[in-house]
């Protein structure tokens, strides 16, 4: 993981949460941890990490997630077992 996606992982367990993670770093972040990304219908993406999985849908028009889906990204990791 580069200086860049640490950025994005602390970013994401910071209080409160930030609202404007861009979509594109978060899955860099997940391919960096070892994910694998599937492309669904629509803007969902499914991730899987460590036997654990998730649905995502890709923020749009903006390409920054809201704090709901920064929250989601964080339950996530922590359900994968990823630590900040």
């Amino acid at each position: 993981m580069n200086s860049k996606q640490q950025k994005i992982l602390d970013d994401i367990f910071t209080d409160p949460i930030k609202s404007s993670i861009l979509w594109k770093d978060i899955e860099a972040l997940f391919l960096a941890l070892g994910s694998k990304i599937s492309e669904g219908n629509g803007s969902r993406v499914r991730v899987i990490l460590n036997d654990t999985m998730a649905t995502f849908h890709r923020p749009h028009p903006q390409p920054t997630t809201d704090k709901g889906a920064a929250k989601s990204v964080r339950k996530f990791l922590i359900n994968a077992g990823v630590k900040p």
